[in-house]
């Protein structure tokens, strides 16, 4: 089951953010959508094949139970404001009271608003020089609530284990 289909911008503005991702390939997709003033579910969908893979927001309990058990992950909310970023293991979590609601021996805690979840992207692109991996949560207006990226070790490389459940579940999910 993948995302919705689509495109959300018209093609000349598609065109734009082609041309922007291309002059910096490996640059921060935030500052693309901010520059296109498009949602960055636009600037995903205009990624190189295989750079962001999209299933639907209905996996989103799926996705979650499947990090649990992935160890300690970069957890980021990024705003207008700022980039929130936080280390640890994702808790389980469970539904009530209209919120996904996340406890445990973790820093990452919380309610999340499940249901606004409409996609879930695998993005595997360069990311200043580096591969980098990460699930983005996508809200009903094509913009991130989350993301949640492959550790790295103190080398900075992507923790192997992680990367390989990273990519078993994006090659489960993403040919359903």
């Amino acid at each position: 089951m993948n995302a919705p289909a689509g495109r959300i911008v018209p093609d000349d503005k598609r065109a734009a953010i082609v041309a922007a991702l291309a002059e910096k390939p490996d640059g921060v997709l935030e500052a693309v959508a901010s520059a296109q003033q498009v949602p960055m579910r636009a600037v995903f969908e205009a990624l190189a094949p295989g750079e962001a893979v999209a299933v639907a927001g209905t996996l989103f309990e799926d996705v979650w139970n499947d990090l649990t058990g992935w160890g300690t992950i970069m957890f980021i909310v990024h705003t207008a404001d700022g980039v929130f970023e936080t280390k640890g293991a994702l808790p389980p979590g469970t539904m009530g009271r209209g919120y996904f609601n996340i406890h445990g021996d973790s820093p990452i805690g919380g309610h999340l608003r499940a249901e606004r979840c409409a996609a879930i992207y695998f993005v595997d692109r360069l990311f200043f020089g580096r591969r980098s991996c990460s699930l983005q949560f996508v809200n009903g207006e094509g913009e991130v609530m989350f993301k949640v990226f492959v550790g790295r070790d103190d080398k900075r490389e992507m923790l192997s284990a992680q990367l390989a459940q990273y990519e078993a579940l994006r090659e489960r999910l993403g040919a359903a």
